[in-house]
């Protein structure tokens, strides 16, 4: 299930700081984890889809460093961005 047009500009709209906020790190980690989510549905069905496990890998490891960044710069919206998505327990 790919991430529709609709989806992602409702996710921008979600955690954009701005009004013409498309690339601010709240907005790159919430379209992340959205497609994160939508491949580990797949990989219910698809078990051996290897390929596409090596995609997700990327892409949690491209979340984790935008996160890392966020930490680094501002500790109050890394954790307001964690809570928002329900990233940590």
């Amino acid at each position: 299930m790919a991430l529709t047009r609709e989806a992602k500009r409702e996710i921008i709209a979600q955690h954009a700081l701005h009004e013409t906020d498309t690339g601010s790190p709240e907005v790159q980690v919430a379209i992340l984890t959205r497609r994160i989510e939508d491949l580990t549905v797949h990989f219910k069905t698809h078990t051996k889809d290897n390929h596409s496990r090596r995609g997700l890998f990327k892409l949690v490891s491209k979340r984790r460093s935008l996160l890392d960044y966020l930490k680094r710069k501002d500790i109050n919206r890394y954790q307001a961005l964690i809570n928002k998505l329900g990233l940590r327990k």
